[in-house]
Protein backbone atom coordinates (compact mmCIF):
# COMPACT_ATOMS: atom_id res chain seq x y z
CA UNK A 1 0.00 0.00 0.00
CA UNK A 2 1.15 3.50 -0.97
CA UNK A 3 2.00 6.00 1.65
CA UNK A 4 -0.18 8.95 1.87
CA UNK A 5 1.87 12.10 3.16
CA UNK A 6 -1.10 14.60 1.95
CA UNK A 7 -4.43 14.97 1.27
CA UNK A 8 -7.55 17.59 0.88
CA UNK A 9 -10.55 17.87 -1.50
CA UNK A 10 -8.22 18.87 -4.66
CA UNK A 11 -5.27 17.15 -4.24
CA UNK A 12 -2.87 13.87 -3.76
CA UNK A 13 0.29 12.89 -2.37
CA UNK A 14 2.07 10.05 -1.86
CA UNK A 15 6.02 8.84 -0.81
CA UNK A 16 7.07 7.14 -3.87
CA UNK A 17 8.99 4.25 -3.09
CA UNK A 18 12.31 3.71 -4.89
CA UNK A 19 11.90 2.04 -7.95
CA UNK A 20 8.31 2.57 -8.59
CA UNK A 21 7.26 4.18 -11.98
CA UNK A 22 4.78 7.02 -11.90
CA UNK A 23 2.94 5.86 -14.93
CA UNK A 24 3.82 3.14 -17.58
CA UNK A 25 6.60 3.65 -20.38
CA UNK A 26 7.97 1.85 -22.91
CA UNK A 27 11.46 2.74 -21.57
CA UNK A 28 10.79 0.63 -19.10
CA UNK A 29 9.03 -2.24 -20.06
CA UNK A 30 9.80 -4.40 -17.29
CA UNK A 31 7.84 -2.68 -14.70
CA UNK A 32 4.34 -3.92 -13.45
CA UNK A 33 3.56 -1.70 -11.58
CA UNK A 34 2.98 2.04 -11.25
CA UNK A 35 2.04 5.02 -9.01
CA UNK A 36 -1.00 6.16 -10.90
CA UNK A 37 -2.80 3.02 -10.92
CA UNK A 38 -1.86 1.34 -7.70
CA UNK A 39 -3.31 4.86 -6.45
CA UNK A 40 -6.37 4.81 -8.39
CA UNK A 41 -7.16 1.50 -6.88
CA UNK A 42 -6.19 2.12 -3.23
CA UNK A 43 -8.42 5.12 -3.07
CA UNK A 44 -11.26 3.93 -5.50
CA UNK A 45 -10.68 7.46 -7.44
CA UNK A 46 -9.09 8.53 -10.54
CA UNK A 47 -6.21 10.89 -9.53
CA UNK A 48 -4.09 13.11 -12.07
CA UNK A 49 -0.04 12.57 -12.25
CA UNK A 50 0.88 16.75 -12.03
CA UNK A 51 4.53 15.90 -12.07
CA UNK A 52 7.33 13.31 -12.27
CA UNK A 53 10.00 11.27 -10.26
CA UNK A 54 12.04 9.54 -12.30
CA UNK A 55 12.08 5.93 -11.46
CA UNK A 56 15.05 5.47 -8.68
CA UNK A 57 14.09 8.53 -7.18
CA UNK A 58 11.82 8.04 -3.68
CA UNK A 59 9.54 10.91 -1.64
CA UNK A 60 6.91 13.39 -2.04
CA UNK A 61 4.79 12.92 -5.76
CA UNK A 62 1.81 14.84 -6.33
CA UNK A 63 -1.66 13.61 -8.00
CA UNK A 64 -5.03 15.53 -8.42
CA UNK A 65 -8.24 14.99 -8.09
CA UNK A 66 -9.80 16.25 -11.40
CA UNK A 67 -8.23 17.54 -14.45
CA UNK A 68 -8.60 21.29 -13.70
CA UNK A 69 -7.05 20.99 -11.07
CA UNK A 70 -4.20 19.25 -12.41
CA UNK A 71 -3.24 21.65 -15.35
CA UNK A 72 -3.63 25.05 -12.43
CA UNK A 73 -1.20 23.35 -10.63
CA UNK A 74 1.64 22.26 -13.69
CA UNK A 75 0.88 26.02 -14.22
CA UNK A 76 2.42 26.54 -10.78
CA UNK A 77 5.39 24.48 -11.86
CA UNK A 78 5.94 25.74 -15.08
CA UNK A 79 5.99 28.99 -13.28
CA UNK A 80 8.36 28.54 -10.58
CA UNK A 81 6.40 28.88 -8.34
CA UNK A 82 6.29 25.57 -6.34
CA UNK A 83 9.29 25.46 -3.70
CA UNK A 84 11.04 22.15 -4.47
CA UNK A 85 13.50 20.38 -1.33
CA UNK A 86 15.80 17.32 -2.15
CA UNK A 87 18.03 15.35 -0.34
CA UNK A 88 20.98 13.53 -1.45
CA UNK A 89 23.92 11.35 -0.44
CA UNK A 90 26.92 12.46 -3.01
CA UNK A 91 30.39 11.40 -3.20
CA UNK A 92 33.11 13.69 -1.75
CA UNK A 93 33.04 16.66 0.73
CA UNK A 94 30.36 19.38 -0.45
CA UNK A 95 31.17 22.94 0.05
CA UNK A 96 28.68 24.85 2.69
CA UNK A 97 26.39 25.95 0.14
CA UNK A 98 26.34 27.22 -3.91
CA UNK A 99 25.10 27.34 -6.87
CA UNK A 100 24.95 24.78 -9.94
CA UNK A 101 24.19 27.45 -13.19
CA UNK A 102 24.69 24.88 -15.95
CA UNK A 103 22.55 24.48 -18.99
CA UNK A 104 21.46 21.08 -19.71
CA UNK A 105 20.17 19.50 -23.35
CA UNK A 106 16.66 18.78 -23.62
CA UNK A 107 16.06 17.35 -27.04
CA UNK A 108 18.04 18.86 -29.61
CA UNK A 109 17.74 22.50 -27.13
CA UNK A 110 19.91 23.96 -24.67
CA UNK A 111 18.02 24.94 -22.11
CA UNK A 112 18.49 27.19 -18.57
CA UNK A 113 19.47 24.62 -15.42
CA UNK A 114 19.56 26.02 -11.62
CA UNK A 115 19.94 23.87 -8.09
CA UNK A 116 20.42 25.39 -5.37
CA UNK A 117 22.30 23.23 -2.74
CA UNK A 118 23.41 22.98 0.96
CA UNK A 119 25.47 21.00 3.09
CA UNK A 120 24.03 19.26 6.00
CA UNK A 121 26.92 17.06 7.10
CA UNK A 122 29.82 15.70 6.26
CA UNK A 123 31.18 12.13 6.15
CA UNK A 124 34.22 9.80 6.20
CA UNK A 125 34.34 6.00 6.85
CA UNK A 126 37.38 3.51 6.97
CA UNK A 127 36.37 2.49 3.67
CA UNK A 128 39.34 2.25 1.13
CA UNK A 129 38.45 3.70 -2.25
CA UNK A 130 40.85 4.12 -5.13
CA UNK A 131 44.29 5.37 -3.94
CA UNK A 132 42.87 6.94 -0.31
CA UNK A 133 42.34 5.13 2.75
CA UNK A 134 39.32 6.22 3.36
CA UNK A 135 35.57 7.14 1.24
CA UNK A 136 33.89 10.96 1.93
CA UNK A 137 30.21 11.88 1.95
CA UNK A 138 28.11 14.72 1.80
CA UNK A 139 24.30 14.81 2.96
CA UNK A 140 22.90 17.80 0.62
CA UNK A 141 19.82 19.33 0.37
CA UNK A 142 18.88 20.27 -3.52
CA UNK A 143 16.60 23.23 -4.21
CA UNK A 144 16.12 22.70 -8.18
CA UNK A 145 15.05 26.43 -9.11
CA UNK A 146 14.30 24.69 -12.90
CA UNK A 147 13.11 21.34 -13.90
CA UNK A 148 15.00 19.61 -16.38
CA UNK A 149 15.26 16.04 -17.36
CA UNK A 150 17.92 14.50 -14.87
CA UNK A 151 18.59 17.93 -13.62
CA UNK A 152 20.08 16.99 -10.00
CA UNK A 153 21.60 13.95 -11.63
CA UNK A 154 23.27 15.77 -13.93
CA UNK A 155 24.20 19.12 -11.86
CA UNK A 156 25.99 16.66 -9.25
CA UNK A 157 27.73 15.13 -11.58
CA UNK A 158 29.01 18.02 -13.16
CA UNK A 159 30.46 19.75 -9.90
CA UNK A 160 32.02 16.26 -9.46
CA UNK A 161 29.83 15.09 -6.13
CA UNK A 162 27.39 12.67 -8.26
CA UNK A 163 24.73 11.20 -6.14
CA UNK A 164 25.39 7.48 -4.77
CA UNK A 165 24.10 4.78 -6.24
CA UNK A 166 22.95 6.68 -9.89
CA UNK A 167 23.55 5.47 -13.01
CA UNK A 168 24.72 6.24 -15.11
CA UNK A 169 25.37 9.93 -14.50
CA UNK A 170 26.72 8.45 -10.87
CA UNK A 171 30.55 7.12 -10.23
CA UNK A 172 30.49 3.38 -10.94
CA UNK A 173 33.73 2.82 -8.71
CA UNK A 174 31.17 3.79 -5.69
CA UNK A 175 28.07 2.50 -6.77
CA UNK A 176 30.08 -1.09 -7.22
CA UNK A 177 31.63 -0.31 -3.76
CA UNK A 178 27.90 0.64 -2.03
CA UNK A 179 26.50 -2.93 -3.90
CA UNK A 180 29.44 -5.40 -3.12
CA UNK A 181 29.91 -4.22 0.69
CA UNK A 182 26.30 -2.89 1.98
CA UNK A 183 24.21 -4.81 -0.40
CA UNK A 184 23.23 -0.76 -1.85
CA UNK A 185 21.70 -0.38 -4.82
CA UNK A 186 18.97 2.29 -4.56
CA UNK A 187 19.69 6.18 -5.45
CA UNK A 188 20.02 7.82 -2.58
CA UNK A 189 18.26 11.14 -3.71
CA UNK A 190 14.96 11.61 -2.14
CA UNK A 191 11.78 14.49 -2.72
CA UNK A 192 11.48 15.20 0.41
CA UNK A 193 9.07 18.37 0.22
CA UNK A 194 7.06 20.66 -2.06
CA UNK A 195 5.69 24.27 -1.12
CA UNK A 196 3.33 26.21 -3.00
CA UNK A 197 0.70 28.76 -2.70
CA UNK A 198 -2.89 27.49 -4.29
CA UNK A 199 -6.68 28.15 -3.80
CA UNK A 200 -7.43 31.56 -2.61
CA UNK A 201 -4.22 31.64 -0.54
CA UNK A 202 -4.03 27.84 0.60
CA UNK A 203 -0.47 27.40 2.04
CA UNK A 204 0.42 23.70 0.99
CA UNK A 205 3.24 22.39 2.48
CA UNK A 206 3.63 18.80 1.36
CA UNK A 207 6.80 16.29 3.43
CA UNK A 208 8.20 12.52 3.09
CA UNK A 209 10.08 11.30 5.13
CA UNK A 210 13.25 9.56 3.57
CA UNK A 211 13.06 5.61 2.85
CA UNK A 212 14.12 2.89 5.34
CA UNK A 213 17.55 2.53 2.22
CA UNK A 214 18.31 6.00 3.40
CA UNK A 215 17.92 6.09 6.79
CA UNK A 216 19.70 2.71 6.96
CA UNK A 217 22.83 4.68 4.79
CA UNK A 218 22.93 7.67 7.12
CA UNK A 219 23.33 5.14 9.86
CA UNK A 220 25.77 3.47 8.86
CA UNK A 221 27.74 6.65 8.02
CA UNK A 222 27.10 7.96 10.99
CA UNK A 223 28.47 4.81 12.97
Amino acid sequence: MLEIVYENEQLIAINKPHGLLVHRTRIAADAREFAVQMLRDQVGAKVYPIHRLDRKTSGVLLFAKDPATCGQVQRLFRERKIRKCYKAIVRGHLSARGRIDYPLREGDKIREAITDYELIEHFEIPVPHGKFETSRYSLAALFPRTGRHHQLRKHLAHIFHPIIGDRPHGCNKQNRLWKERFAMTNMLLHAESLHFQFAEGQDVQIYATLSSTFQEVLHRLRC
